[in-house]
């Protein structure tokens, strides 16, 4: 078997390095096909992964939408000489190039296409082009026939566990003692075409957050973009493979990004997401985090967010209680990498099986 993969983004990168490393220890040929978007080119060179750069992004969001078509004919042309029997990724690239390839199609998605115009527009014009759609049970949208709700988030892929363990060896390159206490920040540039229209803290809460916190404790901040010159001196400064570990012994992490806060609540660690995503029509992944497991604090009004940074920043045992949390959640979601290898795998028979049993929400 031949599988193409299509990595967009970091957290894409992540969601796939298992299973693409599973795939191939198993005999079978694995392509990925990456875009040149944030640190994903960066991620996929220091995990020592070859790949195939289909795209470079314009900068204007009108330039993104007219590249498209190009981008996904250069993707093809690529797996002409590849042949791949099917093809997997998050969206509109890995359904459009497998059906010029005339190949299967396998997408998994976590982003609800109500909590955004654009979002809404891209599932309306690739869902009858895609063959099987895998989403999170907490996922509340409905896509049709062809969606499979996993119990599951896409950060289990590479966060279960059995595939992640923690290295303290993260305080040194931190520059702090053992065990000694710190915050992480995470600013996103809001700069994808899905993101247009959505806003989170501004200039002056950016300072106002990292000053208050670094009252109270160390503070470190990643950042896509620009940072600000006030606070550009905790900027975080180590390899991009290693923020798992920065975020799993974190005291408090504070953000307004979306992956990052799930894959801080699977670490165990005490998350405040801010943006304008939080509200009525947020994500049911981020709705269940909150109101199911106690692991996040979703809080639209940035100044609020501070506030309640600010409370839980001094509280004593606040690492222990989420560790607790932590548990729970582990015990009742499904090993995500086990799931798509078997179903990349076994496709299209995995999938009449999924259709036939419903309820499944456990892969061992």
């Amino acid at each position: 078997m031949r599988v193409g993969i299509f990595l967009n983004t970091p957290s894409q990168v992540h969601f796939y390095k298992n299973i693409a490393k599973s795939l191939e220890n198993r005999g079978y040929e694995v392509i990925l096909l990456a875009r040149d978007y944030g640190e994903t080119l960066e991620l996929l060179n220091e995990l020592g992964f070859e790949y195939f750069p289909y795209s470079k992004p314009a900068r204007s969001k009108i330039g993104k939408i007219l590249n498209l078509p190009l981008d996904v004919l250069k993707a093809t042309f690529k797996q002409l000489r590849f042949e791949p029997d099917i093809i997997t990724g998050f969206g509109v690239y890995s359904v459009f190039s497998s059906n010029f390839l005339r190949k299967p199609c396998v997408i998994f998605t976590d982003s609800e296409p109500r909590i955004n115009s654009f979002y809404s527009i891209q599932y309306k014009i690739f869902i009858p082009f895609v063959d099987a759609i895998i989403t999170p049970k907490s996922f509340l949208d409905d896509l049709g026939s062809r969606q499979i709700k996993i119990n599951s988030y896409k950060e289990l892929a590479y966060l279960h566990p059995d595939y992640y363990r923690p290295n303290e060896d993260i305080y040194d390159l931190l520059e702090l003692k053992k065990n000694q206490n710190y915050a992480l920040i995470r600013f996103n540039d809001f700069d994808a075409t899905h993101d247009y229209g959505i806003w989170s803290f501004s200039l002056r809460d950016k300072i106002k957050l990292v000053k208050m916190l670094s009252e109270y404790t160390n503070v470190f901040i990643s950042f896509e973009g620009v940072v600000p010159k006030e606070i550009e001196r905790y900027k975080l400064k180590i390899p991009k493979t290693r923020i798992h570990d920065v975020l799993y012994y974190a005291k408090l992490f504070v953000c307004d990004t979306q992956t990052m806060a799930t894959e801080a609540a699977i670490l165990g660690t005490p998350i405040i997401r801010s943006n304008s995503f939080v509200g009525k029509k947020d994500m049911g992944n981020f709705i269940e985090l909150e109101k199911k497991y106690d692991l996040i604090f979703n809080i639209r009004d940035s100044k609020k967010a501070i506030r309640k940074a600010e409370e839980l920043i001094q509280k004593p045992n606040l690492k222990r209680e989420w560790q607790d949390k932590r548990k729970r959640l582990l015990e009742e979601k499904c090993d995500i990498t086990k799931f798509m290898i078997w179903f990349i795998e076994n496709y299209p028979q995995s999938f009449k099986e999924i259709k036939e049993k419903p309820n499944m929400n456990r892969f061992d």
